[in-house]
């Protein structure tokens, strides 16, 4: 998706900047949460069996 909007290039019309801007942001978004899926689901599953740090302190 990179090679499809370059950040640094003159811009050219607004509301077409603003939408591949903002195409551009949600389909980084979505790459993020698929490449650390894994590694969320794995501190959701230690949280689940051991708790969150600090849950003895907290008094809300």
């Amino acid at each position: 998706m990179a090679d499809l909007y370059a950040v640094a290039a003159p811009q050219k019309s607004a509301p077409l900047e603003r939408a591949l801007k903002e195409k551009l942001t949600k389909y980084e978004a979505a790459q993020w949460v698929e490449d650390n899926s894994a590694a969320i689901k794995r501190y959701n599953e230690f949280v689940e069996q051991h708790g969150c740090f600090g849950d003895e302190f907290r008094s809300f």
